[in-house]
């Protein structure tokens, strides 16, 4: 098992991938560490879907846990700009 931590700054304009695919299913844990009231991560599984109209949102403070299967990806935006969103991909080995 492989365990990836990231922290990445999101743009309020174009999608960013936070999780790339992988050959098997993996783990993610996502965490908004902005501590300011209306301050989102909108996550979706592609950089067309990524935006505020038609993704998820993550709140201030919060962490999500999601189960990605073979090929899934993550993308995301933020609103306002310059958000930091903590990863943790929790790979299985082939």
């Amino acid at each position: 098992m492989t365990i990836m931590n990231r922290q990445v700054t999101l743009s309020d304009t174009v999608a960013k991938q936070i999780v790339g695919a992988d050959n098997m299913p993996h783990d993610v844990i996502l965490h908004n560490s902005s501590k300011s009231s209306n301050n989102y991560i909108w996550i979706a599984g592609s950089s067309a879907t990524a935006g505020t109209g038609t993704a998820m949102h993550i709140d201030d403070s919060d962490t999500i846990y999601l189960n990605l299967q073979p090929d899934d990806e993550l993308w995301a935006i933020s609103t306002p700009s310059g958000l930091i969103v903590h990863v943790t991909d929790i790979r299985k080995n082939d």
